[in-house]
């Protein structure tokens, strides 16, 4: 099976059209096309539907992307290995997490942790879902549960606990509830229907000091932690956030310390077979070192 032609069919795989594979490769679009049917040929297999919408895999291909994507991992995995010096951290380097602890947390950090290391070419992909670290599409994570896969390898990094927070702005307009049954008479931000939080009952606020199981109406509902965070901040109303959120910007006032939320774990994530990656190890180190620093603040 000839090798670029493997190449160029993951790549189409991937982008669902030849138009797209063909800007990564930097190839033409008949170019890649000649490519896709030279491999059909040699197989003596069709690989992909064509319609007007673009491509779908067949039977055929799904089963040769799958070994295909198994296979560019692996040797990625390798060259970089290769490359990289035994006492040197260096190398590519791609780290993900959620979108608000990415955001809010981590990325103002990173800059420091590429200072130490120069030769560590680090990304960054903040996602509320989780990248498959065993098939390398990512080196590293920073994740609110215990991994599910197997082959991965987990170190504690932080207990977050959630508080009440609220702007300056907003108190000094509205007041600052001193019980929680106050909060009746106040802006609540919490999660939507279409949130996917990483534990349940995080709507707590919306019952805290109610009488018989009554549900407070929210304010605004929003999808994610971040959005709530950037709604707190604004001035919109009250919101349950994790405590690391307002020491990152120090412009949050806790109310209501009476009152606790859940507690979330946070762990550092990576694949077996990285264990004594040199990048991967200071990496560890820095972010063990830095959550730290902050709780020691």
């Amino acid at each position: 099976m000839d090798w670029d032609k493997l190449r160029v069919f993951h790549a189409v795989a991937q982008a669902g059209s030849f138009t797209h594979a063909g800007e990564r490769l930097n190839l033409s679009q008949s170019a890649v096309s000649r490519q896709i049917s030279g491999l059909e040929n040699s197989l003596r297999v069709p690989l992909f539907h064509r319609h007007a919408r673009g491509l779908n895999l067949t039977e055929q291909g799904e089963f040769l992307y799958h070994t295909a994507h198994d296979v560019f991992a692996k040797l990625a995995m390798v060259e970089t290995q290769i490359s990289e010096s035994k006492d040197h951290p260096m190398g590519p380097l791609k780290i993900t997490t959620t979108v608000a602890f990415g955001s809010v947390w981590l990325t103002s950090r990173i800059k420091k942790f590429m200072n130490l290391y120069p030769e560590i070419d680090v990304s960054l992909v903040l996602a509320d879902n989780e990248l498959d670290l065993s098939m390398r599409e990512a080196d590293a994570a920073i994740r609110l549960e215990p991994p599910s896969q197997p082959g991965l390898i987990q170190k504690h990094l932080l207990k977050m606990q959630y508080h009440v927070y609220a702007a300056p702005a907003y108190l000094a307009e509205r007041g600052t509830p001193t019980t929680p049954a106050q909060l009746d008479n106040h802006s609540l931000i919490v999660y939507g229907e279409d949130a996917s939080p990483p534990i349940a009952n995080l709507n707590w606020l919306l019952e805290a000091g109610t009488k018989n199981g009554t549900k407070r109406r929210p304010t605004l509902q929003v999808n994610s932690i971040y959005g709530i965070f950037r709604a707190v901040q604004s001035g919109l109303g009250i919101g349950a956030l994790p405590d690391y959120m307002s020491r990152e910007v120090g412009n949050l006032v806790e109310i209501l310390p009476e009152i606790r939320g859940p507690t979330i774990d946070t762990y550092f994530v990576y694949p077996e077979e990285l264990r004594k990656t040199k990048r991967i190890v200071v990496l560890r180190d820095f972010l063990v070192d830095e959550m730290r620093k902050m709780l020691s603040q």
